[in-house]
């Protein structure tokens, strides 16, 4: 029996190579696409539609923007006056703290001041008293003396020269003011200057000299200095311009109303010497 025949297809000579086409896209498929799309497309669209009205919202957001801007300026603006307001309390408070601060510093130098002030017042008026209390025992000594010298006469018993009662009453007068106080123009009872001194010594005996040392220079009869005797006045400078006056004392001393420092004091006449005297008594 005879085997049948298979026929044999003539091949292509590229028939074993693969092709390179894309396959053949079924119906499905090419739906799917076409819906995907579809709706690619209408997103698209409303994307576009919804690019388009707000394309013309622009417009209403740029006209409502100046009213931002005023509103937002407006707070910038009282915010700052706020601060400023604030920097200025603050700047009166620091000037008031100060000047509370000064008040009280002067308050605490017045209430020192016049604390010192009164203590120095309070040390016065002891001063005051002690010097009144001084004054009267001293009134008091001269009256005794000027007593005892009017009833005395004998000469002091520190005088080289015999003195009558008058001159005694001087001298005694005088002696009685050493320690008292100088003064320009004083004329007692607790201060002096050189002439106020000599004149109130000669009033205790009735003697009324001149008030200046010029005038008591030329009053009386000149002497020379080698026989001045105890109750003559001496002076300083030439007769008629004499700047000082004293009264001689014996013992080669004087008694006089110096000067600021020393009051009135007994010196010696060689330390000092006179430029002339005149004999009043």
């Amino acid at each position: 029996m005879e085997e049948p025949l298979i026929p044999v297809v003539p091949m292509s000579h590229t028939a074993h190579i693969r092709s390179h086409r894309k396959p053949r896209r079924n119906a499905s498929t090419l739906a799917m696409r076409a819906g995907v799309a579809g709706g690619v497309l209408s997103t698209l669209a409303v994307a576009g539609a919804s690019g388009s009205a707000n394309a013309a919202e622009p417009v209403t957001q740029t006209l409502e923007l100046p009213a931002l801007t005023a509103d937002l300026a407006a707070q910038v603006a009282q915010s700052a006056d706020a601060t400023q307001q604030a920097a200025a309390n603050y700047e009166l408070q620091a000037e008031r703290d100060a000047a509370a601060a000064k008040a009280a510093k002067q308050a605490k130098a017045d209430l020192a001041d016049a604390k010192k002030k009164a203590e120095a017042k309070k040390k016065a008026e002891a001063a005051r008293k002690a010097a009144a209390a001084e004054a009267a025992s001293r009134s008091s000594e001269r009256t005794v003396l000027s007593a005892s010298a009017s009833a005395s006469t004998s000469t002091s018993t520190n005088v080289s020269a015999p003195a009558s009662g008058s001159v005694a009453t001087v001298i005694s007068f005088l002696k009685a003011q050493v320690g008292d106080a100088y003064v320009m123009g004083g004329t007692g009872p607790n201060a002096w200057d050189c002439s106020g001194l000599v004149q109130a010594a000669f009033k205790q005996v009735g003697v009324d000299l001149p008030r200046v040392s010029q005038d008591q220079s030329t009053s009386g009869t000149p002497v020379s200095l080698s026989n001045i005797q105890v109750g003559d006045v001496l002076y300083w400078g030439s007769a008629g311009s004499a700047y000082h006056v004293g009264v001689y004392i014996g013992n080669g001393q004087y008694l006089d109303a110096a000067n600021p420092s020393k009051g009135v004091v007994i010196q010696d006449l060689s330390g000092y010497p006179a430029s002339g005297a005149v004999r009043v008594l």
